[in-house]
């Protein structure tokens, strides 16, 4: 029965051609080769954020007196909807984990050099967004950490001169958190930011399959016989799955074992939670611009705070076109800077945790 679906859909759609394609396909074998996985595991998280976000769309509700009640009757009465929500939420903090996995396993493996530099830069590009979808997506169940934790983000771009408040009322669509701000995440989370963000992964997997897996500096010297490859299928690519299962089955341990926690609904008038902090992925960001004074010079800090990320993103971005300019001892440089960014980021999101 198998074989005559096949043999059906491959008189019109020539399957055979794409399996052929994919066969000639392989990837390099080396004790690096197992980064190469975490690009597959984002995209699969990224699906199963696609798979339960629809879901929980079927019964959420946008607005002040709807959002917070339709999450509640989502875990209280709809049959599995807790667990959809925590796959949600647990999910969308393993993806973004996955993603700067991937692009820290990619920078040291300077898998990013010619001709690789816009897969790079697209791959950049999805993490940011990806920060975006945690961002937006925090406030949409309309709980009180989610409240306080939203208007503490948005507040930071006000520090910006000049700009600053019409930049956040832009962004929460009015001077304070309200359901106008409730109302444009909605909008931003799940039609603007997911448009973007398929086009671009889109670009991203067709530039990946285009130029194949990068090979490591290594393999420049040595001859072709004794580079080791594997065929992409179905070797990799059931290995892969397989690796996908796991991360599954990892998700619906931490979703049924650890399940989200909804707490109270915000209320505007209410004091803030005692010690506050946003979600980890922000968590570097938040915890520097804590420690930064009030002024600068004639700056704002948390300005020179913003600013400093922002040219620090804009540097990481472009890596592959100035780390050519670097010297002689470019190898080395590079390396050392990749472990700075790493360390601080760990450092200072530890500190944010424990104070």
């Amino acid at each position: 029965m198998g074989r005559r679906i096949y043999q059906w859909l491959d008189e019109r759609y020539q399957l055979q051609a794409l399996v052929e394609f994919m066969s000639h396909k392989s990837v390099p074998m080396h004790r690096h080769a197992i980064w190469y996985y975490f690009g597959g595991v984002s995209f699969f998280l990224f699906l199963v954020q696609v798979t339960t976000g629809i879901l929980l769309l079927m019964y959420y509700r946008v607005g002040e007196d709807a959002s917070y009640e339709s999450v509640r009757f989502i875990m209280s009465q709809v049959r599995f909807g807790w667990l959809i929500r925590s796959i949600h939420s647990w999910g969308a903090n393993l993806m973004i984990l996955a993603v700067f996995i991937h692009m820290f396993s990619v920078y040291f493996t300077r898998a990013y050099r010619k001709p690789r530099e816009l897969t790079w830069v697209s791959g950049f590009l999805l993490l940011v967004l990806a920060l975006f979808f945690g961002f937006t997506g925090y406030l949409l169940p309309w709980n009180q950490l989610a409240f306080f934790a939203t208007r503490v983000g948005t507040e930071i771009v006000g520090s910006v001169p000049f700009i600053g408040r019409e930049l956040v009322r832009i962004l929460r669509g009015s001077e304070e958190v309200g359901g106008a701000t409730l109302a444009r995440f909605f909008g931003l989370h799940v039609a603007l930011l997911p448009g973007i963000f398929t086009v671009l992964l889109a670009l991203h997997l067709l530039f990946v399959q285009r130029q194949g897996l990068a090979e490591p500096e290594s393999w420049a010297s040595r001859p072709e016989a004794e580079k080791r490859r594997m065929p992409f299928f179905p070797n990799f690519l059931l290995r892969d799955l397989l690796l996908w299962l796991i991360v599954l089955n990892v998700l619906a341990f931490l979703a049924v074992f650890y399940p989200w926690e909804l707490g109270p609904k915000a209320d505007p008038l209410a004091p803030a939670p005692p010690g506050i902090k946003p979600e980890w992925y922000f968590l570097f960001m938040y915890q520097t611009l804590k420690v930064l004074p009030a002024k600068i010079f004639f700056l704002e800090g948390e300005f020179v705070g913003v600013l400093f990320f922002t040219l620090g993103g804009l540097l990481w971005m472009t890596v592959p076109f100035w780390e050519g300019k670097v010297g002689k001892y470019r190898n080395q440089i590079l390396y050392l800077i990749g472990w700075a960014v790493l360390v601080y980021i760990a450092t200072m999101t530890l500190w944010g945790f424990r104070s």
